[in-house]
């Protein structure tokens, strides 16, 4: 099982917003969102702090992927 944040980038994207602005506006670092770039785990705490700033939900910025381990 992995985790994908490309629901955060689509809606960054409809919300005409840099990964930047998303740092200054949920006060992470700049280490936090290159995780999340590379869809690494992020701590929860963060992950609240960007739903605070988008005002949105969880579910709006991330997915779990499941991987079939058969076909690997």
């Amino acid at each position: 099982m992995s985790v994908s944040y490309k629901k955060l980038w689509k809606l960054l994207i409809d919300r005409d917003m840099k990964k930047k602005d998303l740092c200054a506006a949920a006060g992470i670092s700049h280490a936090s969102m290159a995780k999340l770039g590379k869809n690494e785990n992020v701590t929860t705490d963060v992950l609240v702090k960007i739903c605070a700033a988008l005002q949105c939900d969880i579910s709006d910025i991330m997915e779990l992927q499941f991987v079939d381990k058969e076909n690997v």
